[in-house]
C-alpha cells in the first residue's frame, strides 16, 4: 500500500471509525487510532475498556485492535470510496456481533477470552 494511501486512511477514515465506535460504547470504553508502525504493524483502531461489573463471560477486560484489509483500504481512496465507506459506517453497530462471532469477545461486559484480540483483515462491506 502506498505512503498517501496510509496517510490518508489515518487521517480521513480511520478517526471517523473511532469516533463512530466511541459513540456508540459511550466513556466506559476508550477508542483510538494506532498509527501505522512498518510492515506488520498496520494502523488499527483499539478499544479499551474495564470489564462490566454485572457479568463477565470472559477473563480478560477488552482489549481489541481492528485492522483492515489493504486492497480494502486502496479501494476507499478509489470513485465511490467515500460513499461505501459512509455505508460502512452506519453498518457498525450491525458488524460488532459478526466480529463477537469470530472471536471470543462480548462487547456488552466488556470482557474478552484472550488478553489481546486482533480482528485483522476486515472490509468495508455494509
Amino acid at each position: 500500500m502506498s505512503i498517501e494511501a496510509v496517510r490518508r486512511f489515518e487521517e480521513e477514515f480511520a478517526p471517523r471509525i473511532a469516533a463512530k465506535l466511541a459513540k456508540q460504547f459511550g466513556p466506559s470504553v476508550h477508542v483510538d487510532v494506532v498509527p501505522n508502525a512498518g510492515h506488520g504493524h498496520p494502523t488499527r483502531v483499539r478499544l479499551r475498556g474495564v470489564a462490566n461489573e454485572h457479568r463477565h463471560p470472559y477473563g480478560y477486560p477488552l482489549n481489541v485492535s481492528l485492522t483492515w484489509d489493504t486492497e480494502e483500504i486502496e479501494r476507499l481512496m478509489e470513485p465511490g470510496g467515500e460513499a461505501r465507506f459512509e455505508h460502512y459506517l452506519e453498518a457498525t453497530g450491525r458488524k460488532l456481533a459478526s466480529w463477537e462471532s469470530a472471536r471470543p469477545v462480548d462487547f456488552a461486559s466488556r470482557t474478552q477470552g484472550e488478553p489481546e484480540v486482533l480482528l485483522g483483515g476486515l472490509d468495508f462491506e455494509g
